[in-house]
């Protein structure tokens, strides 16, 4: 999953910014509503976690303009204002979710999941492709009811992998969504990381390399 920070207090975005990485969750941060649009017009997100008060274009405008396309990613609305009518205007606007400061990041972890979830066609909690089975809330994979211990960014792949069984993921489109916006396009991140995933998936294998055009998990037998 790639989310997309929208917040202007730094420290707070860099806490987020830093928890999300422990749940093997891609962000980039941006601190103002300007260039919250034009992240998302460059880059494919799953969920923005918008502020609602941030400078240069109001978070309110940002969450309207998103809503107007079809094929956008899910907003999670993010504020101090606790206040129902808050709540209310913030999803008529078009957000998807609401969580009002302070909040604790269990909570902001389960509601980011969940809105991901709903952008995969309401794909259950836990992936499974074959005896291979992926729960993002418990960040657990096992195969044949053995546990595999991943790092975060072999989780963040493979996840990407197993919420499309049988379609073809480009190194580029893994790069875009288990990576931010700092990873070198020129990297061989991609091909070490699926590398390292297949030793420890163990035979048979199920990651599928098509030359020339990327990854597929599913297919083999």
């Amino acid at each position: 999953m790639r989310v997309l920070v929208v917040e202007d207090e730094r420290y707070l975005a860099e806490a987020i910014h830093a928890r999300l990485a422990q749940e093997a969750i891609s962000a980039d941060i941006v601190g103002d509503g300007a260039s919250a649009l034009e992240s998302v017009a460059h880059t494919e997100y799953d969920v923005v976690l918008l502020d609602r008060d941030i400078p240069l274009v109001h978070g309110d405008e940002v969450c309207r303009q998103l809503a107007q396309h079809g094929d956008r990613p899910a907003i999670l609305m993010l504020t101090a204002a606790r206040m129902l009518n808050d709540k209310v205007d913030g999803l008529t606007l078009g957000a998807d979710d609401y969580l009002a400061k302070p909040f604790e990041f269990p909570e902001l972890i389960a509601r980011l999941r969940a809105l991901s979830r709903r952008r995969f066609s309401a794909l259950p909690p836990a992936l499974e492709v074959g005896d291979l089975r992926l729960d993002p809330m418990r960040r657990e994979v096992t195969r044949s009811g053995h546990f595999v211990t991943l790092t975060r960014k072999e989780f963040a792949v493979l996840e990407v992998l197993m919420r499309e069984p049988g379609v073809v993921v480009s190194a580029e489109r893994l790069l875009e969504k288990a990576w931010d916006e700092n990873a070198n396009p020129f990297t061989n991140s991609v091909k070490v990381t699926i590398s390292t995933l297949r030793r420890k998936l163990g035979e048979p294998g199920v990651i599928e390399t098509l030359s020339g055009a990327g990854y597929v998990i599913g297919r083999m037998g």
